[in-house]
């Protein structure tokens, strides 16, 4: 007897903080149908805290994991973490994955990048979940990249649990609060938090993209792994270079 094996389009690896708790079920939860995400946590926030370069024998380590389960593209899922030596301690993080897995590799910094490129995105409304020195990590990393900061805001959560139980309409108003009509896009900051709820509405009320962290890095994981699917509910991104 002849048996169809099964086959996934693809699947996709995600190195989240051992803190995180929002990756895992948005991923699953907008992941096209065929497409398996696969998670393992490494301690990179929080107390764990360190220099991008010494977490990186920790990363790679964690992206090892991944390639035995055959990922196509492994992502470091962590905003924060993922800017915090720069774009060039960015750039180097991600080749010491590509190295160890022999697969493409994506960060949640690079996936962000590649989502302002894709929409000719340069002047930035910027919001992050931090108080202010996590936030000015991002800012620099961001003006280092070349974008033009109209306005930006740390939101000031105090940590991890309140990252995560914050609703979406916090960061719907807080969003609108920020309006800057000669924009771009605005950008909310953090892997660990529910602004990819209110990102189509922001869109309709702003008349500009939305661009969140796990949106990006869904969008960039699929296109990196040849999976051309728009994601309903996930606003322009999705849908601009959809087959």
């Amino acid at each position: 007897m002849h048996y169809q094996p099964i086959i996934p389009r693809a699947r996709i690896g995600y190195i989240i903080p051992s803190s995180n708790r929002m990756v895992e079920p948005q991923m699953q939860r907008f992941m096209p149908k065929g497409v398996v995400a696969h998670f393992t946590r490494i301690r990179m926030t929080n107390q764990h805290s360190a220099p991008l370069e010494q977490l990186t024998p920790r990363i790679v380590d964690a992206a090892q994991m991944l390639g035995e389960s055959r990922c196509d593209v492994t992502v470091l899922q962590c905003t924060g973490t993922s800017m915090s030596g720069g774009v060039d301690g960015e750039k180097t993080v991600i080749a010491a994955i590509e190295k160890a897995t022999g697969k493409p590799a994506l960060s949640a910094a690079s996936s962000l990048m590649a989502a302002f490129s894709a929409l000719q995105i340069r002047k930035l409304v910027f919001l992050s979940e931090t108080e202010q020195a996590g936030h000015d990590k991002k800012l620099r990393f961001l003006r280092e990249a070349g974008f033009d900061l109209l306005a930006d805001k740390a939101v000031g959560l105090s940590g991890t649990n309140e990252y995560c139980i914050a609703p979406p309409q916090l960061w719907y108003d807080e969003t609108m609060a920020m309006r800057r009509d000669e924009t771009d896009a605005y950008f909310i900051s953090c892997a660990n938090i529910h602004s990819i709820d209110v990102i189509e509405q922001l869109e309709s009320a702003l008349g500009k993209p939305v661009i969140t962290s796990n949106q990006a890095a869904i969008w960039a994981s699929l296109r990196k792994a040849g999976i051309k699917d728009a994601a309903p509910g996930l606003g322009r991104l999705l849908r601009h270079d959809a087959a």
